[in-house]
């Protein structure tokens, strides 16, 4: 298989050149990465031929799911990614056992004091969604320490990510951050959710490598390993590397997009070991994967990356890593016009 023929099948798995339902697409990506919901919002807008914005969040649910990092997905994805240990912590508030979280330096909740506030915060969200504030403030209400608050309102997570991860509670989809009840569903066991979410990427956004699998899962290569052997796998060799992938039945006549505005925290850049993506040459790896763990907005021009972008107040701001043709420049101006219909401007820099 050659490079090119890689980059289409990438490409089409993605929905970036075979656009499809918003269901589908998040079924198949497996949720796109939510830092910034802009991001997420942008990711679907790309890849779906139903894409509203006033109906974005329907059906949709946010939580932390692959690499522990927050995604947007379809709310029937539930079970696929919430396991709450097997199903055993599945609602349990009970916190007398060690995790990651109670064995860190000032961790100030006991096990009882976290139950008690749990329940608090159940109740305050029974009523009505509430943001990270305006839960704080009932907790102080209900006699919560600002150690405690510390603890259950970390930064990275903390108590109110571990209620998360049990089934309690997610996030609202919205930019701004504020928790509901989460719907009643039944977990799926680990190794058989591991293994569904092994298929669709080997599917969805193979060929990959196994140093690309292990980076987008953050696995070790003996899981990797483990997964291709239980799925129905192909192999393609290509420039020294074998690449895996499923045959999902698609087609992969299409040509390769003149111009994409990828969004920031892309999954067509996340699925892929950066250091060895077919769409981003090393030399500008850091402009677009910066030292804050950022992922920029890429511009991709004829199947590469050759900048990356930013919208402000209806302005495009481009940013070249390299000289483009006058034809190109065309390309991101018809492009964006057909994206944005309220842009006022467009500014190239190299």
């Amino acid at each position: 298989m050659t490079r090119e023929e890689i980059k289409v099948r990438q490409l089409a798995g993605q929905h970036l050149t075979a656009p499809a339902d918003k269901m589908t697409v998040l079924h198949d990506l497996c949720g796109v990465q939510t830092q910034f919901m802009a991001n997420a919002m942008h990711a679907l807008r790309i890849r779906c031929c139903d894409f509203r914005e006033d109906t974005f969040g329907d059906g949709l649910v946010k939580n932390w799911t692959v690499r522990g990092t927050v995604h947007v997905f379809a709310e029937d994805d539930l079970p696929l990614f919430i396991h709450c240990g097997d199903g055993r912590d599945y609602r349990r508030n009970d916190w007398h056992g060690q995790s990651f979280w109670n064995q860190r330096d000032g961790w100030a909740l006991t096990p009882e004091r976290q139950a008690y506030f749990v329940d608090v915060i159940l109740q305050a969200l029974a009523r009505a969604p509430l943001t990270r504030e305006e839960l704080k403030d009932i907790c102080r209400q209900e006699g919560m320490t600002g150690p405690e608050e510390d603890s259950m309102f970390h930064p990275w997570g903390g108590g109110i990510r571990q209620m998360c991860e049990r089934g309690f509670i997610n996030y609202v989809v919205q930019e701004k951050k504020a928790f509901c009840l989460s719907p009643a569903f039944t977990p799926l066991p680990a190794r058989e959710a591991e293994l569904e979410m092994a298929r669709r990427y080997f599917t969805h956004m193979g060929p990959s490598t196994l140093h690309d699998a292990m980076y987008y899962f953050h696995a070790a290569a003996a899981q990797v390993k483990s997964w291709l052997a239980r799925l129905p796998i192909s192999a393609a060799e290509c420039e020294g590397r074998t690449y895996y992938y499923i045959d999902g039945g698609g087609t992969y006549d299409q040509a390769i997009p003149p111009c994409l505005f990828l969004a920031g925290f892309d999954q067509l850049l996340l699925a892929h070991e950066k250091k060895e993506s077919l769409f981003l040459s090393p030399e500008n790896t850091r402009a677009i994967f910066n030292l804050a763990g950022i992922v920029m907005p890429a511009l991709m021009l004829g199947g590469e990356v050759a900048g990356r972008w930013k919208m402000k107040d209806g302005k495009l701001l481009v940013t070249l890593f390299r000289t483009v043709t006058r034809q190109e420049k065309k390309a991101v101006s018809d492009l964006a016009a057909s994206l944005w219909s309220d842009i006022k401007s467009i500014r190239f820099e190299e």
